[in-house]
């Protein structure tokens, strides 16, 4: 992950806020409204890179897969029981990877999964 974080994401410091971040990797949810109309379900805006939005949607699976990844699944089952559909709730933990990366990139720290 850190060639990737070299390669797609550029230097951290260029991205101030994790959602500057997620915006790049096209995981932020876009807003349908117009006047009194606010639409009800909303999509990712797929804008920016592509490799780097897949790549983090296939970490977010390889995390889940047999929990692997403790603090995914934990957060994964939470978006689930809101509601979220598997997909959805895939995305938002790829929008979560997002916020430890930046984290973790910022801080030069490793990850420890701890739940």
């Amino acid at each position: 992950m850190r060639q990737l974080s070299i390669s797609e994401i550029g230097y951290i410091n260029q991205s101030e806020h994790p959602k500057k971040l997620v915006a790049y990797a096209g995981l932020d949810p876009s807003v349908f409204e117009s006047g009194k109309f606010k639409a009800s379900i909303n999509r990712i805006t797929k804008r920016g890179s592509s490799r780097l939005r897949q790549t983090l949607y296939t970490a977010a699976q390889c995390g889940l897969a047999k929990g692997r990844n403790k603090k995914l699944t934990a957060f994964y089952e939470r978006k689930r029981n809101e509601g979220k559909p598997h997909k959805v709730a895939i995305i938002t933990c790829a929008n979560k990877l997002v916020h430890w990366l930046h984290a973790m990139l910022k801080r030069q720290e490793v990850f420890v999964d701890q739940v």
